[in-house]
C-alpha cells in the first residue's frame, strides 16, 4: 500500500529525469493507463489520443505508465517508447518511465490507485496492459476497467466526471 493518502501528494518520474507532481492536477479529471507498445491492445493507443484531442480543454489529462511486467510487451528504453507512440500512433499525452505496477518495485501511483479502486472480486493486482483508472476533480477514484474495455467505452464516465 502507498503511504501517499492523496492522490494530490503522488508524483512519478518522468523519462530524463524530470518529476511530474500530481498536485497540478487538483480540478482535474485524469486518466491512468499502464501501456505497452507490443501487445494485442496497444491499437488503444488511438482511442486513448482521441480522448485527450477531445476533452483536454475541458479538464481531462491522460498519464501513460509504460511496464514490462506482462509478457515483455514494453522491452524498449523510455526514449524509444516515446518515439514509438508519437510515430505510431501519434500520442501527445504525458508518458511516465516505464516502471512496475504490480510486485516489490510497484510505483506510488499504482500503489495508491490500486488501494482505492480493487479490481473484480477484490483483487487489487493490476491484471494486463492498459488498465485504467479514472480519477474525478476531487481526486477520488471513479471507475477501475479492464484492459477489454476500450477506450470510446469510458466516454460516458469521462463525460460525467468532466460535468461534475
Amino acid at each position: 500500500m502507498s503511504d501517499k493518502t492523496s492522490f494530490y501528494d503522488l508524483k512519478a518520474e518522468q523519462p530524463g529525469g524530470k518529476t511530474f507532481e500530481f498536485e497540478q492536477l487538483k480540478g482535474k479529471v485524469v486518466l491512468v493507463v499502464n501501456t505497452a507498445s507490443q501487445c494485442g491492445f496497444t491499437p488503444q493507443y488511438k482511442g486513448l489520443q482521441e480522448l485527450h484531442d477531445k476533452y483536454k480543454d475541458q479538464g481531462l489529462v491522460l498519464l501513460g505508465f509504460p511496464c514490462n511486467q506482462f509478457g515483455g510487451q514494453e522491452p524498449h528504453a523510455d526514449d524509444k517508447i516515446a518515439e514509438f507512440c508519437t510515430l505510431n500512433h501519434g500520442v501527445s499525452f504525458p508518458l511516465m518511465k516505464k516502471s512496475d505496477v504490480n510486485g516489490d518495485g510497484t510505483n506510488e501511483v499504482f500503489k495508491w490507485l490500486k488501494n482505492e479502486k480493487a479490481g473484480i472480486m477484490g483483487i487489487q493486482r493490476i491484471k494486463w496492459n492498459f488498465e485504467k483508472f479514472l480519477v474525478g476533480k476531487n481526486g477520488e477514484v471513479i471507475q477501475r476497467w479492464a484492459s477489454t474495455t476500450t477506450p470510446q467505452g469510458l466516454e460516458p464516465t469521462i463525460q460525467q466526471a468532466l460535468a461534475a
